[in-house]
């Protein structure tokens, strides 16, 4: 029953900012961990960045330095701060939240929100 919405997406300059947002719409109990994900055509949906619920972060090598993950538990809602965007930033970013550990563990994917860098 949850849905995760993702917000933020657009065209954007190379070298310029982007900032991503993703909120779910009902309170997701135990979270493992948020995260997001892109996936360019004809290739794998990929990690970019992940926040785990003790506020641990985690980038792609791509990302660092240049991506920041936050979250807002009380607005169940993710954010990506993207600078110094590149051409290679281009895909589809997918919001996704874990809730429960283990064999029990599910996720709830976004639908996806467009990000392309171009001049």
């Amino acid at each position: 029953q949850v849905q995760l919405v993702e917000s933020g997406g657009g065209f954007v300059p190379p070298g310029g900012s982007l900032n991503l947002s993703c909120t779910a719409s009902g309170t997701i109990a135990s979270i493992s961990g948020m995260g997001w994900y892109r996936q360019t055509l004809g290739e794998q949906r990929k990690l970019v960045a992940v926040i785990m619920n003790g506020g641990s972060t985690h980038y792609a090598e791509s990302a660092k330095g240049r991506f920041t993950i936050s979250r807002d538990d009380v607005k169940n809602t993710l954010y990506l701060q993207m600078s110094s965007l590149k051409p290679e930033d281009t895909a589809v970013y997918y919001c996704l939240i874990t809730a429960g550990l283990g064999q029990r563990a599910r996720d709830y994917w976004g639908q996806g929100t467009q990000v392309t860098v171009s001049s």
